[in-house]
């Protein structure tokens, strides 16, 4: 199990791309349409960061993990049999890859194939 991207959701965005630039040494390009245009910093691991401000008015600040996995449609389908909740299908994101979110246990569970 790998993280592919570490989503950020927060009112100011500024204030932390400036905390993670300065504590991890992380360097942000501009807003990105196709991530809902968050800032976004690869890690020379491959790892992604994303800073965005919220994208509706019911989406409260949260930091969301996505694994990684090798069949997006299977996974979501997997986690939906073991009861879990789709909040976002499948869903392409331009050259980044698809995501998916689902809900169990009352935490969202990012899933990202790239």
């Amino acid at each position: 199990m790998a993280v592919h991207y570490l989503e950020i959701v927060s009112d100011d965005v500024d204030k932390l791309v400036g905390l993670y630039q300065h504590v991890h040494g992380l360097s942000f390009g501009p807003p990105d349409p196709d991530v809902g245009q968050a800032r976004v910093a690869t890690q020379s691991d491959g790892t992604v960061v994303g800073i965005r401000k919220p994208l509706a008015a019911h989406e409260q600040p949260i930091m969301r993990t996505y694994l990684e996995v090798e069949d997006i449609h299977e996974a979501t389908k997997k986690a939906e049999e073991s009861g879990a909740r789709i909040a976002y299908p499948p869903t392409g994101q331009g050259d980044h890859g698809t995501f998916a979110i689902v809900i169990h246990g009352d935490v969202e569970h990012g899933l990202w194939k790239r």
